[in-house]
């Protein structure tokens, strides 16, 4: 294992759960949080913080969580623990930009399968004048290393693709990404008023999929004064999380193929 940098890259893991929302995969597990839920025998929480610290880039690792105790006996020395925000992940993110500044690198508890080259790949693919960047798997490539899977995608006029949960805040024009988070997730049950935010024009661009990835880009940096990127990774895997049942089984499938290699 490499030994992380004391002055390499800040990571942010969000590991909370929403208060008075028990997640149903950390209910049919036994457990209190999703972030702790065995996968292949290992806390997923645990997974994801071994491979930042197998990052050359990776020097400080924050977890945050609404319950530090569930950590205990998990989590390995040298992490640093962090509050969550009850209002959901973005005020969470916000809060860890105000802790520790940019550049923070921002993943997830559920991003079981996170490989160190994935990482590396994605923090080289970077433009460095960029202020946020967000890691994405194309539909064909996630189609191609991950055939089973049924995951969603997003679909611009030149790129369908699925989220793989790795966003880099790079500078502090990046806050304002975030803040845009925030606002976006506090109308989430709201999808007309999330639409209006967003601008008719591009609404009605995306219905009639004239949308594209520069397109997208270009009303974030209007939206916030950021200039925004997506980031295509080589393997499809990295857009596999465990949100539902069926998610755990293949994850731990890919990860018992791979350790029969």
């Amino acid at each position: 294992m490499n030994t992380p940098s004391s002055n390499g890259l800040t990571v942010l893991v969000l590991a909370g759960t929403r208060p008075g929302v028990p997640d149903p995969m950390a209910v049919a597990a036994g457990v209190s949080h999703k972030a702790i839920l065995p996968v292949g025998g290992t806390p997923m929480i645990l997974r994801v913080i071994t491979a930042l610290q197998a990052t050359p880039a990776v020097g400080r690792i924050a977890v945050c969580i609404d319950n530090p105790s569930v950590l205990k006996g998990i989590v390995p020395a040298g992490i640093d623990i962090l509050p969550s925000r009850p209002e959901g992940p973005s005020a969470s993110v916000l809060a860890g930009l105000t802790q520790f500044g940019t550049p923070l690198l921002v993943t997830t508890a559920d991003n079981a399968l996170l490989r160190p080259e994935w990482i590396t790949e994605f923090l080289e693919k970077c433009d460095p004048r960029s202020d946020v960047a967000a890691a994405v798997a194309p539909e064909v490539t996630v189609l191609r290393d991950v055939p089973v899977t049924k995951r969603t995608f997003i679909r611009l006029s030149d790129l369908a693709f699925s989220g793989c949960n790795l966003f880099l805040f790079r500078t502090p024009a990046a806050v304002n990404v975030a803040a845009l988070w925030l606002r976006v997730e506090k109308n989430r049950k709201h999808p007309l008023r999330i639409a209006w935010l967003l601008g008719p024009f591009v609404l009605l661009k995306a219905v009639l999929k004239k949308l594209s990835r520069a397109d997208l880009c270009s009303r974030i940096t209007k939206m916030t004064g950021a200039k925004a990127e997506l980031i295509c990774l080589s393997d499809g895997r990295a857009a596999v999380d465990v949100d539902k049942p069926a998610d755990l089984v293949l994850t731990e499938k890919l990860l018992a193929a791979e350790a029969s290699t």
